[in-house]
């Protein structure tokens, strides 16, 4: 029986992988003494690596699919087939951000002001690179972590990740430019792409997830609205096609179900009531699926 080798990043995006999972239907159990989590999917073998770390083992056959930023897929130059984009992270679901930032009383303002000077980073290729196009010339070390301390004891700059640049202002730093975006990414070795069972089993988990991650930014609304006040009613509510409407035992009122952004609920239900409006009901949505 085929297996498809998966790895899902260990570290700082392992917790909100697996919450994404289990809104697409996986269930994900990790022991924190094992790198082979179970999955209740008899078709997929799941490993842990570091983000860093996935999309070499992707390349070299180790994995057959693998989650990881698209900023390692860059600093490793990995030869791998992007499947999905997957637009979230540890604290939101956005995509990250690699900055350059230097200490509050630094005298650097521009990438411009780092010639000759030191920078402290994970993402040493990727620097070098922004450094070049900038045609800027400084030394690039190594980070291995805690990367914002250093800048307060002997380097000139760090660049450094970031999701809302709290950390970056815990530690008085500032920010001075943005080196790259980076988001999600699932991918697949070229090998294991042109075998048509992996590929058909990755697709379909790239549409499972996907639909996860657009359904943590909608919910479902649904609502009893008199015939009278319909056309008033359907002027409020944005929909992803167009709203259900379906008859009630009494032929005076309708049922109204949407789906809508979350972030407009708060705004639209009262102007909802308003219009007629009754028994409205917000409900949460595992997937949306296009």
């Amino acid at each position: 029986m085929p297996k498809l080798k998966l790895g899902l990043p260990k570290g700082s995006l392992q917790e909100a992988t697996v919450r994404l999972f289990k809104k697409a239907g996986f269930y994900v159990g990790i022991n924190e003494r094992s790198y082979f989590p179970s999955i209740d999917d008899d078709d997929i073998e799941v490993i842990l690596f570091r983000a860093q770390e996935m999309s070499r083992y992707v390349e070299d056959g180790i994995l057959d699919a693998g989650i990881t930023g698209n900023d390692w897929i860059l600093e490793n130059s990995s030869d791998v087939v992007r499947v999905a984009e997957l637009i979230y992270a540890k604290q939101s679901m956005r995509p990250v951000r690699w900055v350059l930032a230097v200490p509050n009383d630094s005298k650097v303002k521009s990438v411009k002001d780092l010639q000759g000077k030191k920078i402290a980073t994970e993402l040493v290729g990727v620097t070098k690179e922004y450094l070049k196009k900038n045609k800027v010339s400084a030394k690039v070390e190594f980070s291995w972590g805690a990367t914002e301390v250093k800048a307060a004891i002997g380097v000139d700059a760090i660049v450094e990740v970031t999701e809302t640049g709290s950390s970056l202002r815990a530690n008085n730093l500032r920010e001075v430019a943005v080196v790259c975006k980076s988001t999600t990414q699932l991918i697949a070795n070229r090998k294991s792409w042109l075998d048509p069972w992996k590929k058909n089993k990755i697709e379909n988990l790239a549409l499972l997830l996907k639909g996860a991650i657009l359904a943590e930014e909608k919910v479902g609304l649904k609502m009893n609205v008199a015939k009278k006040d319909l056309k008033g009613v359907l002027a409020l509510l944005p929909s992803l096609k167009k709203p259900t409407i379906s008859t009630l035992s009494d032929e005076k009122w309708l049922d109204v179900d949407t789906i809508i952004d979350e972030k407009v609920v708060k705004y639209i239900i009262p102007k909802l009531k308003k219009a007629g409006a009754q028994g409205i009901i917000e409900y949460p949505l595992n997937k949306v699926i296009y």
